[in-house]
């Protein structure tokens, strides 16, 4: 396994790339304020764990360096985009994120969702000189949930045999439930100073949670357990340079925001 610190040098290597290669694709000069408002919703915040599930994935196969970041841009794109909507008063009204006022306070309920609109079409915009590589992605069922489908697009710009896209999936599917889990865990164990956006929301909206279901304890248990299973299907892709998925699996489960 390579040493914390040169992982982490490589998260923010990758991660310093994808905000410069956001700031490039992303226009300031669309019509009506519509550009700086996107820019608003997906620059300058955020873990970038879906980029960086892309880029890791692509190296682990010695995928193409230019199809894994414009992957890496449009699924950053699309959750920007769902986060702009799910925040608005018509879903889950919420006035926080990224530790900012969410779109629709800052520019309007009208322009946020004109924004989230155009960060999706722009997603595929992005992702149009790699079509061909990129749907392959989705399988026979289409494209699959959350961070699964960031792992499986870096997959996608290499060559990897069925056992390995296989066991890649069982990864991204058991790390994206053990990021749900964590997520309902800092909802009810962090400060919204720390989380960026509003603590405890789901509690008072009586939203069923793998807290509120299992209880903190055994929420806490699963998560380690989801990422036992997302290890255990990263080592059985034989894949020799995945360390970077290794890594990013065990951040999912132990951070604190």
């Amino acid at each position: 396994m390579k040493p914390t610190a040169e992982f982490d040098a490589w998260v923010r290597s990758e991660v310093d790339a994808v905000e410069a290669a956001l700031q490039a694709w992303v226009p300031e000069d669309a019509p009506a304020g519509l550009g700086i408002a996107m820019r608003y919703g997906v620059l300058d915040g955020g873990k970038r764990l879906r980029p960086l599930l892309v880029l890791a994935a692509a190296q682990a196969v010695h995928g193409h360096a230019e199809a894994a970041m414009r992957a890496a841009v449009a699924v950053e794109l699309i959750h920007a985009y769902s986060l702009v909507h799910d925040d608005m008063p018509c879903m889950d009204n919420d006035v926080l994120r990224r530790g900012k006022p969410t779109v629709h306070v800052q520019f309007g309920e009208a322009q946020a969702m004109l924004a989230g609109d155009a960060m999706q079409a722009l997603a595929f915009e992005v992702l149009t000189p790699f079509a061909d590589e990129m749907s392959a992605a989705g399988g026979p069922s289409g494209v699959p949930p959350a961070l699964q489908a960031s792992v499986l697009m870096g997959a996608a710009c290499g060559e990897v045999s069925a056992a390995q896209w296989s066991a890649l999936a069982d990864y991204g599917d058991a790390l994206g439930l053990a990021f749900q889990v964590v997520d309902d865990i800092l909802d009810v164990t962090q400060a919204s100073s720390t989380l960026g956006k509003t603590a405890g929301k789901d509690l008072d909206n009586n939203k069923p949670t793998y807290v509120t279901v299992l209880g903190l304890d055994a929420a806490r248990r699963h998560a380690n357990e989801l990422r036992d299973k997302a290890q255990s299907a990263l080592a059985r892709s034989g894949l020799v340079d995945a360390a970077w998925l290794s890594l990013l699996a065990d951040r999912v489960v132990e951070r604190d925001s």
